[in-house]
């Protein structure tokens, strides 16, 4: 595995480990409520303006990555569309870039 590989499976794996102690932490904290949570990202403009800022990016790569699936047919890929919005997209893009610079067989 190069090195470059390495870093994009590392990233993925600390974009997916630190997003998800904050929430399990706040979930621990204030109740398994998903519409709390919301609210609370939307607590003021600049938490809602980082919420909006996500979701774009969120579509973005989903985007990206159907329209590469749909011409490298790497359908292993599409597993970075649920990790990118059950986890986010600090987890989502460098798994997908993970997956996407696997050899080609």
């Amino acid at each position: 595995m190069s090195a470059l590989r390495m870093i994009f499976l590392g990233l993925a794996i600390w974009g997916a480990l630190h997003p998800l102690y904050h929430f399990i932490s706040w979930f621990n904290t204030n109740g398994y409520d998903v519409i709390a949570m919301i609210d609370a990202w939307h607590a003021n403009a600049a938490s809602s303006g980082l919420v909006w800022d996500l979701t774009i990016a969120a579509v973005t790569l989903t985007v990206w990555i159907i329209a590469e699936v749909a011409v490298r047919r790497n359908w292993l890929a599409l597993i970075a569309i649920p990790a990118t919005f059950c986890i986010g997209v600090s987890c989502g893009l460098p798994l997908y870039l993970f997956l996407r610079t696997a050899p080609v067989r």
